[in-house]
């Protein structure tokens, strides 16, 4: 029997990507995106589920998840990877901007990992949370952004001291930048846009390497994955020293 796994935000590059490289293992995917994103999908065949769902949408997330429960009541692996980015000065962004980013990439991860909980439980499989460096160190214009993946960080590595007693594994992926949607930001005025098109990026990486990365990190039982070389190197000089890593990433990234 092939194994299930669910990802959300499986229509954008890094969610195709992972997609890929689980079908070659022979993986029964559900894809969870937004309507319009699932209809440019390329994968197609009895292995590729697409559910089309908003993830801001409470009831619709509970009808989404409960469906996929009923069809796979023992699910392998959940990867939380449907995101936005929020970009601007806090002096820029409104309220209800940051209430949106937390809407998509908090609370919608909150939604899922609620509503698939029991299927992840028989299947004693893994929530894997595609989170950010943003997410552990401070990323210039990213307040929002920052935000919501610290809150990210925080509530799946709480929940993993509460599923390893049933058997389930937490980790959680922080990529740099990984060019998804190189040129496509298309941001509005609330700064918020396709993840991965971000314009002062640097040392960007393929959703192919990140998907490598972080899937390899999984397989080897790692529950935090910086997913490259910025990522890593980030990780290691903010816990040395976050003023140092201050000092380096308003040099490299501020204009």
């Amino acid at each position: 029997m092939s194994r299930v796994a669910v990802i959300t935000g499986g229509a954008g590059g890094l969610g195709q990507a992972l997609t890929g490289l689980l079908l070659k293992e022979d993986w029964q995917i559900v894809l969870i995106d937004l309507p319009a994103a699932l209809e440019t999908l390329q994968f197609t065949g009895e292995r590729v589920e697409r559910v089309a769902c908003d993830l801001t949408d409470e009831a619709a997330v509970a009808s989404a998840c409960a469906g996929i429960s009923a069809r796979h009541p023992a699910l392998d692996l959940v990867i939380h990877n449907a995101g936005v980015t929020q970009i601007g000065l806090f002096d820029e962004t409104t309220l209800a901007s940051h209430r949106m980013v937390m809407e998509i990439n908090y609370f919608g991860s909150v939604r899922v990992a609620a509503g698939l909980l029991m299927a992840v439980r028989a299947g004693r499989g893994t929530h894997l949370a595609v989170s950010s460096v943003a997410g552990f160190a401070p990323l210039y214009k990213r307040t929002a952004y920052a935000a919501s993946k610290h809150a990210l960080n925080g509530f799946f590595s709480s929940l993993a001291s509460e599923e390893a007693q049933h058997g389930v594994k937490v980790l959680i992926a922080a990529p740099s930048f990984v060019a998804t949607n190189p040129g496509r930001l298309d941001a509005g005025e609330d700064g918020i846009g396709r993840p991965g098109a971000a314009t002062d990026g640097f040392d960007e990486m393929s959703p192919e390497r990140a998907a490598d990365i972080i899937l390899r990190g999984w397989r080897q039982g790692k529950s935090f994955i910086p997913v490259g070389r910025v990522a890593s190197l980030v990780w290691r000089i903010n816990r040395l020293s976050p003023r140092l890593y201050r000092w380096l990433m308003m040099r490299k990234i501020r204009p």
